[in-house]
């Protein structure tokens, strides 16, 4: 089994947000707000609109003055909301299921498996970025949640490397969950296949690369229907303690393998 597959690795999460405590406050503070005022904290844009939400960013970005880094910690804040308020559903894609769902699609219905989660890809082998000066970065995973009116929202996470400090986040535009049927075969690219990686010894280490958001789409409408497909996925575990590796996940967390519907890891 390879290293990436061993185990669940710390997540953006618990980068993002790691005092347990601080954040249960600020959850309840937000979601009784939404209550209060009739709004749905699952829902984007009315989630950014709650008073609470916009104190916690001016909070935490006072003394950031980086372009972006407010909305991209709105946006992360809005999915660590909905991550938690789903019961914090860690997701590990070993590398067998991520080659398979790169050139086939499960049979099933892209249904997801819960309304917010966080998928986990095996580290470095998935890239984006690389054009010009442009520095490629690894993707760790993506954050997927849908709102009360089936719209999916995807933030995915890049960079996150035990030598570095923070990680890297970019959000797709939201989409309709009820399309995810047709990005399952959709060809994304106008040349070259979806998925393959222009860096170099990308093809030699079968690296894939990652250019356009609809290829996210149909990279998670697969998952969707892979995991509807198998059914009911291994139980969640834990890391184990004694390891070489990245840090490991203090989350429970899925084992997504490969293998025919109804074997389970």
């Amino acid at each position: 089994m390879s290293l990436h597959d061993k185990y669940a690795r710390l997540t953006p999460f618990e980068i993002a947000f790691p005092e347990d405590s601080a954040f249960s406050e600020l959850m309840v503070t937000i979601r009784t707000e939404a209550m209060e005022r009739g709004l749905d904290p699952s829902n984007l844009q009315e989630f950014m609109s709650l008073t609470t939400v916009g104190k916690a960013v001016r909070d935490f970005t006072a003394e950031d003055e980086r372009p972006g880094v407010a909305h991209r910690y709105a946006g992360l804040l809005f999915h660590g909301v909905s991550f938690v308020a789903a019961g914090s559903q860690l997701f590990l894609l070993e590398t067998g299921a991520t080659r398979h769902l790169i050139g086939h699609s499960a049979s099933a219905l892209p249904r997801p498996p819960v309304s917010a989660g966080y998928l986990q890809l095996p580290q470095h082998l998935f890239w984006s970025g690389g054009a010009g000066d442009q520095r490629p970065e690894s993707l760790d995973g993506m954050f997927w949640n849908v709102s009360g009116a089936g719209s999916l929202h995807v933030m995915v996470i890049t960079g996150l490397l035990p030598e570095r400090p923070g990680f890297g986040a970019f959000t797709l535009p939201e989409a309709p969950v009820a399309d995810a049927s047709e990005w399952l075969h959709v060809q994304v690219r106008d040349t070259g296949d979806d998925f393959s990686s222009g860096l170099e010894g990308g093809e030699l280490d079968e690296l894939y690369s990652v250019e356009a958001a609809g290829e996210i789409l149909k990279f998670l409408a697969r998952f969707f229907a892979y995991v509807s497909e198998k059914g009911e996925l291994a139980e969640a575990m834990l890391a184990p303690s004694d390891n070489s590796g990245p840090r490991p996940s203090d989350l429970p967390y899925v084992r997504v393998q490969f293998g025919e519907p109804g074997q389970h890891g």
